[in-house]
């Protein structure tokens, strides 16, 4: 920062986001302004970020979600509370092992195997090292305040003592165990997925009817089948069973009896089951109970066989005979072309269906047969969705409340395992030699059981990413341990998040804080007792989907998503943060383009401009050497008494812009309490744009540029009293630019920040209803006057007169008293206002307020010309009217266009339609005597 006796106390000429960004993040970080620690008796205000993947890269998704949740922290901060923003990262178990074996085969031809476990994961690791904090980096440049002196990642230590701690309880309360289950398997990743890491897609495909004939005296039938349909034929090979609903009279017969399984040549039962939809296809349904969630429920009920065909690759296993080593689709022409070659194909239709596909590598998920942990959920979701209900968690939209209750009153156990090695791994240990078994945060010298050493083994697989990620909230600050962090910062505050993982986050996040955070005492030592001390958050907010003007959500795939570091490159960190602030209303989605950024980067050109403007008059006024503008008044260079700001004889603007600064600070306050950011940006976009520099600032220039020395000063102290209150209001979305300019207001700023100091409360005592009043009455005027000088074409600069018909004395008082604002506004000559003021002759009009408002036009204009303009201005829209009433009455074209060509096509009829409404009417006023 500069001396304060060499300071010029000036902006530059234009503002350039690339000057100041970098520098004023490294002042904030140097003074390490982001870090807080547990202060008794300050309210705390708590973030923890939704942890990016180590993989990951910063997107427009990443910037919607920290811009929303930068604004919340850094408007708390400027509360006066105890703002922390936990940041970190999330080891990403699939995504992570997929990216460095894909470097190994690269770079090296091996494989982990090849490696063996413990050198994978010294890779791993080291790639995590080089690569796994770019995503922070990045952050950095969008402006977020985290706490990085807090900075965890979900395989830190610590953290994993919590993920095995909270294991080990689970398990030792016999709400985790491990079943054989028909899970979701990734045959790229080799692992198992849980239902949430499933992604359904609508997919083309074909269904195939299949006969299975019927055996009789111990050979299959040639002319009698049950005929079933299938769209994975592959999956016959492991057929137990041919199932028919007991109550479905055409197959009556045959329940109990056998059908022969074509290409496997054995017999397989038919069974009586109600999970048949006798009403759908043929009433016969294949049993796959390796294969299908539903029929191994079926094989369950009637004790049947259970077959795997298939490898951990989706390939078939031995156990599908000739079809063993072949890839799943591979097998399935095959097989397709046999049934038609032996005759058991009877018919193949086209069939649209829901294929299951991981999020994770984006290839279709084959239902599997294996050995799986999972985590009994029902027990512990109950008290998640009555916390809920009560409102102790809010969700914001609240329409959210119900997905969630249905997924909450649905919840099925959730499947932990996974089949990787860069993980949590599964602290679970077992002895080969006496079979004990038993789930520790660390493997035993010698067996509990037995004392042996040489057959102690853990469990191979790791746990689902989400294990460690739904213990976030507390485990950031290294539970189980009491800490005083922990004490002060739980419950955080606030979540921003999509909602898109309600199910594999939030709600998870809410239980894991009801089960397991009654053993920490709240800051008092008192005993969290009440749920509102056990919920991981307060409130959660459910952010946007960013999609691009088409709707279509921006993804890498389609090439529709910007680089966001390109855009803060091209526009600025604060013009990229305003604009999404700007364009995401709660609950709806974001029609992004880069070029919307100029809504932004215009935005913080208007405000630094009018930072230009008054501290150039303030620096004039300085230069005279008998006053100094300091801590937002004028002071005497000898210490004599400084000005009253809000003294009584304030003009009717600065009345106005006063008591508008009030509401407006009311209302944004109002509007954080609801987490209404869309709000926020627009309601200062309004009134610093408009209101301040628009209109204030252009209405004191009359006084800024008086002869009257005290009258510039105590106009300019207002003006700056106001802006000042800007800066610290709009600091939230806009934290750069907001710091230069308060820097550059005041020297001796430097070691400060705009950050720590205190947002401005409303005084109702400012509040002038009736200067609001009067003002938006001058200002109609104004606008009545310009647009009528637009619409018939009064040349530029050329002032006119106006006649007013006011309703009552109360609108001619405030016309008389404010005469000039008028005049040098709308470019007003003479201004007659008056109660039963009669129309002149060829003028045109409007009506503000009530009061009928006359700008006679002789001599303004060539009312000839001016009528054949307009004349022909008929003609043509009238012309361009009726091609779009044609084009719209013809039927063929409403219903073969695409929605969004009709819709623009019946706007364009409103607008041509209003147009030569307003033209008709402006012709009529040159007719008029």
């Amino acid at each position: 920062m500069s001396d304060e006796s060499t300071q010029t106390n000036t902006l530059a000429s234009a503002y350039d986001p690339a000057q100041v960004e970098d520098s004023w993040y490294a002042f904030w970080e140097e003074q390490r302004l982001f870090h807080a620690e547990p202060e008794p008796g300050k309210k705390p205000f708590t973030v923890v970020i939704p942890p990016p993947n180590i993989t990951g890269m910063l997107t427009m998704g990443h910037v919607l979600n920290n811009t929303l949740q930068d604004i919340f922290v850094r408007w708390h901060r400027l509360l006066g509370e105890n703002a922390a923003w936990i940041p970190g990262t999330d080891h990403a178990g699939i995504a992570t092992q997929t990216v460095v074996e894909k470097t190994l085969k690269k770079d090296e031809g091996t494989s982990r195997h090849d490696l063996g476990r413990e050198e994978f994961l010294k890779r791993v690791w080291e790639w995590r090292e080089k690569y796994g904090d770019i995503i922070i980096r990045q952050l950095r440049k969008l402006g977020v305040s985290c706490d990085w002196d807090r900075t965890v990642f979900t395989m830190d230590p610590e953290l994993s003592v919590a993920v095995r701690e909270v294991f080990i309880r689970l398990y030792k309360k016999g709400l985790i165990y491990r079943g054989k289950r028909i899970i979701n398997w990734d045959p790229i990743a080799h692992t198992a997925l849980s239902d949430e890491e499933v992604v359904y897609k609508e997919q083309q495909g074909k269904l195939w009817h299949i006969r299975y004939p019927v055996m009789v005296d111990g050979k299959p039938s040639e002319n009698e089948f049950l005929v079933v349909a299938t769209t994975r034929p592959e999956t016959m090979l492991g057929d137990t069973a041919v199932a028919v609903h007991p109550d479905d009279e055409r197959y009556q017969q045959y329940i109990g009896k056998t059908v022969f399984l074509p290409l496997m040549e054995r017999e397989i039962p038919v069974v009586a089951d109600t999970y048949v939809e006798w009403s759908f296809g043929t009433g016969v349904v294949k049993i796959t109970p390796a294969h299908d969630p539903n029929d191994f429920e079926v094989a369950q009920r009637h004790d049947l066989e259970r077959i795997n065909v298939m490898n951990v690759d989706a390939s078939i296993n031995d156990l599908g005979g000739a079809y063993a080593g072949l890839d799943r689709y591979e097998a399935r022409k095959r097989i397709v072309a046999d049934l038609e070659t032996q005759g058991f194909l009877e018919k193949i239709e086209d069939y649209t269906h829901s294929v299951g596909f991981s999020d994770r590598t984006d290839v279709a998920v084959e239902p599997y047969l294996s050995d799986q942990w999972f985590v009994s959920m029902q027990s512990l979701a109950e008290p998640a969705l009555q916390v809920v209900r009560d409102g102790v968690v809010t969700f914001h939209p609240e329409r959210w409340v119900k997905t969630y209750e249905h997924w909450m009153t649905n919840i099925r156990d959730w499947t932990i395992s996974r089949q990787l090695w860069w993980g949590h791994r599964i602290p679970v240990f077992y002895c080969d030699a006496c079979g004990w078994e038993d789930a520790l945060q660390e493997m035993p010298a010698v067996c509990p059981k037995c004392g042996g050493a040489d057959k102690l083994r853990q469990d191979e697989d790791v746990l689902d990413t989400w294990f460690s990620s739904w213990l976030w909230p507390f485990s950031v600050h290294h539970w189980p341990k009491d800490t005083p962090d922990l004490r002060s910062f739980y419950p955080t505050s606030v979540l921003v998040t999509g909602p898109d993982i309600i199910f594999f986050w939030v709600a998870r996040m809410i239980m894991a804080g009801l089960e397991f955070m009654p053993d920490i005492p709240l800051p008092d030592g008192s005993p969290r007792t009440e749920a509102k001390d056990l919920v991981p958050f307060h409130d959660v907010y459910f952010t946007s989907i960013i999609r691009d003007e088409k709707g279509r959500k921006m993804s890498k795939s389609l090439g529709n998503s910007p680089d966001p570091l390109d855009v803060i490159a091209e526009y600025g960190a604060d013009a990229l943060r305003f604009t999404v602030a700007y364009l995401a209303p709660l609950g709806q989605d974001v029609l992004f383009s880069t070029q919307k950024c100029e809504i932004g980067r215009n935005f913080a050109n208007k405000l630094w401009n009018a930072g230009r403007f008054l501290l150039m008059n303030k620096q004039k006024v300085e230069e005279k050497g008998e006053w100094l503008f300091r801590d937002g008044s004028w002071q005497k260079t000898d210490g004599g008494v400084d000005l009253a700001i809000t003294s009584g004889d304030m003009e009717l603007e600065d009345r106005w812009i006063f008591s508008r600064l009030q509401t407006t600070i009311a209302t944004l306050h109002e509007t954080m309490d609801k987490y209404r950011i869309n709000d926020m940006a627009k309601i200062l976009y309004d009134f610093i744009w408009h209101d301040f520099c628009d209109w204030y600032i252009e209405l004191i220039k009359e006084r800024l540029y008086s002869p009257d020395e005290k009258l510039q000063r105590i106009t300019l102290e207002r003006a700056l009293h106001v802006y000042d209150a800007i800066l610290h209001l709009l600091h939230p979305i806009m934290p750069f630019i907001t710091e230069e300019i308060w820097h550059k207001m005041e020297p001796g700023r430097d070691g400060i920040s705009l950050m720590v100091q205190r947002v401005p409360g409303a005084d109702a005592a400012l509040v002038d209803e009736q200067a609001v009043s009067r003002m938006n009455f001058l200002q109609s005027l104004v606008e009545g006057v310009r647009t009528i000088q637009g619409e018939m074409n009064v040349p530029a600069g050329k002032s006119c007169d106006v006649v007013i018909n006011c309703q009552d004395e109360t609108q001619v008082e405030g016309i008389r008293e404010n005469t000039h604002f008028l005049a040098r506004l709308a470019k007003i000559g003479s201004i007659e206002a008056a109660v039963g003021a009669r129309r002149p002759r060829l003028s045109a009009s409007t009506v503000v307020a009530g009061a009928d408002v006359f700008v006679p036009l002789e001599g303004l204009i060539d009312i000839d010309v001016e009528k054949k303009r307009i004349g022909k201005e008929i003609e043509r829209i009238a012309g361009l009217l009726k091609g779009i009433d044609s084009k719209l009455g013809n039927a063929k074209f409403v219903d073969n266009a695409p929605a969004d060509v009709v819709e623009r096509e019946k706007d364009k009829q409103t607008s041509f339609r209003r147009t030569l409404e307003k033209l008709h009417t402006n012709l009529q006023s040159l007719e008029n005597d």
